[in-house]
Order: C-alpha cells, then sequence, then structure tokens
C-alpha cells in the first residue's frame, strides 16, 4: 500500500510547466525544507532548531448538521461526483477529499501515508477506522490548492457515533485553514451537538470560521430566510463563548440551470475565501521561508563566531602554559650547562649539539648574568613556584581548553550557510517576485 501512496503524491509529479504558479511557489518551498541533505529541516536539524515542512495545499474543514449539502458543496466544486449527497446520514466518517493524477480511494492507513501531518489523529480511538481518502483527477478552480475534509453529520439525539466526534473536528480545527460551518434551514441546524462543535472552535480558531446558511433556495421567501438566519444567530449567540462574536453568514445554494431563482446566491464567495486563504498561505509560506532562513544563518554564524572565539581562548592558555612549563625547563637546562661545563657537554652530546644548545639558551644565561650570584638561587625557586602556582591554578579553576569545531565540521558547516545564502535565499526572492507579478505590473516590482 505504501508504494501506491508513493506514486500518487511524490514518485511522478506533474512537471512545473503544468502547474500554476501558485502550486509552483508552494511547491518549490516545501522542496526547500525537505531536500535530503541541503534541506532547511536536515540544516536547522544539525543546530537544534525544528522546522515543520509547508504544506503544498490549505485544508478547508467543512462541519454541519447531517442534511447541510456539506459533500454537496464538495461535489460542485471539483464538478466531480466524489462523495454521496442525499437527507440521509451518508458521510459517518471523516473523508479526505484532495487532487492527484489518477482516480482513487484510500483507507485510513493509507491517507496517514499521504499525509503525515494527520498522524495524530491515530491517538484517538477509532478514528482511523473511518478515515478515508477521496482522489480526484479534477483541476476545476483552485482544487488542486485544497485539500477539503468532509466530516460526520452532526445529530442530537440517540445517534451514536463509532469514535469522539467532537474531539476530532476539534482536532481538525486547529490543522485547517479554513473551516466552513454549514447550517440547513430545513434540518436540524440548530441541533446541540453543531452549536458545542462551534462554540468549542471559536476559541481557538475563531479567525478561520465561516458560516454559511445552505440550501437557501428552499427556505421560501426572502423574510422566511431572514427569519431562519436569525434564529440561527440568536442561538449561536446565547453560547457564552460566541456571544461577543460577530457573525456574517451568507446564503448559498447548489445552482441548477433549470431551476430559476429569486435567492441571492453567495455560493461564489465561499470559492473567494478559499482564493483569499491560498494567498494568505503562500504569502505567509513565503515570510516563514525567510524567518527560517534568518535563523538558520545566525545559528552557523554564531557557531563559527564562536568557534574563532574557543580557538583564540585555547591559543592563549597554551602560551600561558608553555611559559610557564618551558621557563623552568629552559633554567634547568642552563643551570646543568654551567655546572657540567663545555667541556662536558661537547664530549657528551658533540661539539655541534653543545654548540646549538648554548645558542638557543642564550637569553636564559643573559637574564642569568645579570642577577647577582646570591640571588641566583633565589630566582630560580621563585621561577619555579610561580610556574606551578599558574598551573594549578588553572587546573582548580577549570580553565582547560575549549572545544573546538573540527576541519570536517567546520567545512559543513561553511558549506551549509553557503547554501543558505547563495541558493535559498535568492530562491525565496525570485519566488516572491514571481508571486507579485500575478497581482503587480512589471514596471510596480
Amino acid at each position: 500500500m505504501s508504494n501506491k501512496v508513493k506514486s500518487l503524491d511524490t514518485a511522478n509529479p506533474p512537471p512545473n510547466d503544468q502547474l500554476s504558479a501558485d502550486e509552483k511557489i508552494l511547491k518549490e518551498c516545501h522542496n526547500l525544507y525537505i531536500e535530503p541533505k541541503t534541506g532547511l529541516i536536515e540544516i536547522a536539524n544539525h543546530f537544534g532548531l525544528k522546522l515543520l515542512e509547508p504544506r503544498k495545499k490549505i485544508i478547508a474543514l467543512l462541519i454541519g448538521n447531517h442534511s447541510a449539502g456539506k459533500s454537496s458543496f464538495i461535489n460542485w466544486y471539483i464538478e466531480e461526483h466524489v462523495q454521496k449527497t442525499g437527507v440521509a446520514i451518508e458521510t459517518q466518517g471523516i473523508c479526505l477529499v484532495t487532487s492527484g493524477k489518477k482516480r482513487e480511494s484510500l483507507t485510513g492507513n493509507a491517507t496517514i501515508h499521504l499525509y503525515p501531518h494527520f498522524k495524530p489523529l491515530q491517538q484517538l480511538p477509532g478514528v482511523l477506522d473511518f478515515l478515508t481518502t477521496e482522489i480526484s483527477v479534477s483541476n476545476q478552480k483552485k482544487f488542486s490548492l485544497i485539500t477539503f475534509v468532509d466530516t460526520p453529520g452532526l445529530v442530537d439525539g440517540g445517534m451514536q457515533y463509532l469514535f469522539d466526534v467532537n474531539e476530532t473536528i476539534s482536532w481538525l480545527g486547529n490543522m485547517a485553514d479554513l473551516i466552513f460551518v454549514f447550517f440547513d434551514p430545513i434540518g436540524q441546524a440548530l441541533c446541540k451537538r453543531t452549536l458545542d462543535i462551534v462554540e468549542k472552535l471559536n476559541t481557538t480558531n475563531a479567525e478561520k470560521l465561516r458560516f454559511y446558511l445552505t440550501k437557501a433556495d428552499d427556505a421560501g421567501n426572502e423574510s422566511d430566510r431572514q427569519r431562519v438566519m436569525m434564529q440561527i444567530v440568536q442561538e449561536l449567540c446565547k453560547r457564552p463563548g460566541l456571544n461577543h462574536t460577530g457573525f456574517d453568514m451568507g446564503t448559498i445554494f447548489i445552482p441548477e440551470l433549470n431551476r430559476p431563482t429569486k435567492c441571492a446566491n453567495q455560493i461564489e464567495q465561499v470559492c473567494q475565501d478559499i482564493e483569499r486563504t491560498i494567498n494568505k498561505t503562500i504569502q505567509n509560506t513565503l515570510n516563514t521561508l525567510e524567518k527560517d532562513c534568518t535563523n538558520i544563518d545566525q545559528l552557523i554564524q554564531n557557531q563559527l563566531d564562536k568557534d574563532e572565539i574557543n580557538q583564540a581562548y585555547n591559543f592563549a592558555k597554551l602560551r600561558k602554559a608553555g611559559i610557564a612549563i618551558i621557563l623552568p625547563i629552559l633554567m634547568c637546562m642552563n643551570l646543568y650547562m654551567s655546572v657540567m661545563g663545555d667541556e662536558f657537554m661537547s664530549s657528551s652530546y658533540g661539539e655541534t649539539f653543545a654548540e646549538l644548545l648554548y645558542i638557543f639558551l642564550s637569553p636564559v644565561r643573559i637574564l642569568w648574568s645579570i642577577v647577582p650570584v646570591n640571588r641566583r638561587w633565589i630566582l630560580f625557586f621563585v621561577i619555579i613556584g610561580a610556574s606551578a602556582t599558574v598551573l594549578l591554578r588553572m587546573k582548580s579553576c577549570g580553565e582547560g581548553l575549549r572545544s573546538t569545531l573540527t576541519k570536517k565540521q567546520k567545512r559543513s558547516y561553511k558549506e551549509m550557510l553557503h547554501h543558505v545564502r547563495n541558493v535559498v535565499v535568492p530562491k525565496k526572492t525570485k519566488l516572491y517576485l514571481e508571486y507579485l507579478k500575478q497581482s503587480a505590473g512589471d514596471y510596480d516590482l
């Protein structure tokens, strides 16, 4: 099954020249994060920074009572009958509707392989058994950039769901970019379960919620529709978590060519909401990409700067320790040569070596000659004591050498920094210009 899913999602993606500008931007941003060796996620992991790859599609969650028209809207939007519709409770599970290269129906496990960010749903008992995906080849409207999430029809009374619907929809609401709440004027628009879920979603995701009165053409005349909408809004405002919310509720219905109606249809407003969310998502993705590049750049540069500081510190410590060790050794060697005499040194070590050693120790001999004879031993023991004190203090204070980067690590960090600055950042700038060109003239850029 996993191989099958891979072929749907990654093995044979459409070439870039067949993608819309928006699809191309989101896809290339996504790829900049997930590349095996040079992706931002892998680079950030080296420095303890956790990044999430941006999604290539927005998620639109649809909730409402069992006859609110959620499935019918999806079918209308993609212009393909992929979801069952009717007054019966047809949708009893969670169904993802997305675009792909081949018409396919996937079960829960395959859905999780296709959408790894839905993996936490496995922790909710029973959900995986009622999780499916419908893949359509439709390229209508902005469907290539959307994943619709169709949820069970919400009812009160004795209806028993085989998983925690309220908790599942709440989780999906946090994941979604848009939440459409459909109220059916004929069915149970004001069922308690729907109102409970809407109230909970409003506490954390109020900016995502969009309210619509569906099947508005079947709700009677304009006065009837206004009365139904007022009843719904009044019930919503009775809820503590909703009574301070300003409700903007549009009227929508699925248009039929041979069915004239005087009811205003705002279904295109739903499409505009989707398009605005896509545009916002693209901008947020590009802004996040820029922010992540800046953070990674700073992390790498900080590591390189810290390494330089540590190397300078270690050099200073070694120099101090070297002086503390070498000076007493030189003093001892000079004392040894003075006591043994030139003839002994030449005969024992050879004239050449003795002469080189004599030259090497000349600074010590000069210092030694300046000091009065009766104070030379005092000076000797003072130097020995001072050197020992310096070394013992360095050890007791824990002033050891600091860790530094290996040559391999330093080269790797510099390569990462070069990639971010000279590949990813210019790519982000190029993608931003491509996005802006869709709405602005060349003379504005």
